[in-house]
């Protein structure tokens, strides 16, 4: 089994002496748990990202398409909900994405957005997949029932 290989990239627009230098907006597909996935146009700034995935990002690569999954780093130790799984080219799942996450694309060292055709792609795939998670119910406190005693028990 073929697993892709996951980098973080942090794309080189990002700092120039400590500033931010890009004005441009990118147009990506936001994944929320247990939601539908919405295309929603964002800042291209690290500020953005990291408030839309809630935390410090990470980029993953786990389609042959130039795009990017862009989810929170810590979101498995944080404890986000369970979002939608990843999975191998025969579509078994090898991870689990946690919390908010959203696909843009790829451009040489930055991200991009999304062509209309990669958006319609990743909203059907992400549209028809989604992590039920359904706790166990704690089963209910039984009394331990009383033992009758037999005529030879003390």
């Amino acid at each position: 089994m073929r697993q892709r290989q996951c980098k973080l990239l942090l794309p080189l627009f990002f700092w120039e002496g400590g500033t931010h230098i890009s004005t441009e907006k990118m147009k990506v597909l936001v994944v929320r748990p247990m939601e539908m996935p919405e295309v929603q146009e964002i800042d291209h700034t690290l500020s953005a990202m990291q408030e839309l995935v809630g935390g410090t990002i990470q980029a993953v690569y786990p389609f042959d398409d130039p795009v990017a999954l862009i989810a929170n780093d810590e979101g498995k130790l944080l404890g986000l909900p369970m979002n939608r799984a990843l999975t191998d080219d025969h579509g078994v799942p090898y991870d689990i994405v946690c919390g908010t996450f959203f696909v843009a694309g790829l451009k040489e060292d930055d991200f991009a957005s999304l062509t209309e055709q990669q958006i319609e792609k990743y909203k059907d795939k992400y549209s028809n997949e989604m992590i039920l998670f359904v706790p166990k119910q704690p089963e209910a406190h039984k009394k331990p029932m009383k033992k009758e005693k037999h005529e030879h028990e003390r």
